[in-house]
């Protein structure tokens, strides 16, 4: 199982080293890290990424994950990486996505017509990408993953996973990395979050929203 992981600056690190810490652990799993080229990437924390991949040196893939990050708006406007993305992601087995990174796929004509997730403060924006946006930490239509924000990966994995290999490879993968969450608060998605701390973080997302909609528009064409 040839996997892919793409980068680009800007991407939140979790939404791919979560997922990545699953995946690597399928059996005869051959993972790669791809980007435009082999710089090493700025995510949106203090630690940088390094691919093992370019785009010209990358051939088939049995499937692309895409993660998001407030940088998903600069590569919705950069056609190589949409480009990448459309080439790579409509001939692949799995074609997924987490968070934001499902903008992506959108913007690159692969969710057309499919019921797919994302982050909670972008799901307005699927509709755009002809999409379906439907409720939950995964979703699944046909041979295409979406999972939703950002820790959401880990159970997308687990889902990926399970589909390929079987629930006992899933459940020895989860039971090797103790996964096993257990949050001391529990205001991990809106309808559990207090109605004032919702309103507070739509208020933050109003304008990264707005970027990422004229964005995503732009790569639509």
């Amino acid at each position: 199982m040839k996997i892919g992981f793409l980068l680009f600056p800007g991407v939140t690190q979790l939404d791919m080293t979560g997922p990545l810490q699953v995946l690597s652990r399928l059996p005869d799993a051959d993972v790669s890290i791809v980007a435009k080229n082999t710089a090493p990437i700025s995510t949106d924390t203090p630690l940088k990424l390094v691919p093992t991949h370019s785009f010209d040196q990358v051939g088939q893939l049995d499937m692309i994950v895409v993660p998001g990050g407030f940088g998903v708006t600069d590569a919705l406007r950069d056609s190589e990486t949409v480009d990448f993305i459309r080439t790579i992601g409509g001939s692949a087995t799995y074609t997924t996505s987490v968070c934001t990174g499902a903008l992506l796929l959108g913007g690159a004509g692969l969710l057309k017509g499919r019921k797919a997730t994302t982050h909670w403060a972008y799901t307005g924006l699927l509709a755009l990408c002809g999409a379906e946006h439907t409720p939950g930490r995964v979703v699944r239509d046909g041979n295409v993953f979406t999972g939703g924000g950002v820790t959401a990966g880990i159970d997308f994995a687990f889902s990926i996973i399970k589909d390929i290999a079987g629930p006992q490879t899933a459940e020895a993968i989860q039971l090797g990395i103790e996964y096993n969450p257990d949050p001391p608060t529990q205001a991990g998605h809106p309808d559990l979050a207090h109605p004032k701390l919702l309103a507070a973080m739509q208020k933050r997302y109003e304008e990264p929203y707005a970027a990422s909609r004229a964005a995503l528009e732009h790569a639509l064409g």
